[in-house]
């Protein structure tokens, strides 16, 4: 006889590049202003998914790189072209 399922039991595996977090959630989550994810995504630093003609969504690998982007931003003072660069140099683009 099998044993009960429990909470455990019932783990959902999420794809890290799914796009699953709109905007202003993305916005809420790596704490960068909606009009700055706008630019980033207008120079091609992170270019979410269109989900529609106007809602963008961002994975989870993108709020990683958002997160990295604005380390880059506020503590090292890199301004968009040369986060844009860095990340060229440095990281897959996602």
């Amino acid at each position: 006889m099998r044993p009960d399922k429990r909470l455990n039991d019932f783990e959902v595996r999420i794809d890290p590049q799914a796009p699953l977090f709109v905007i202003g959630v993305a916005s809420d989550m790596v704490g960068v202003p909606i009009w700055t994810l706008r630019k980033l995504d207008e120079m091609g630093v992170v270019t979410p998914q269109r989900v529609g003609v106007r809602t963008r969504c961002y994975s989870q690998v993108q709020i990683r790189r958002l997160s990295y982007v604005k380390y880059l931003m506020e503590e090292r003072r890199v301004n968009i072209s040369g986060v844009k660069m860095i990340l060229e140099m440095e990281m897959p683009r996602g």
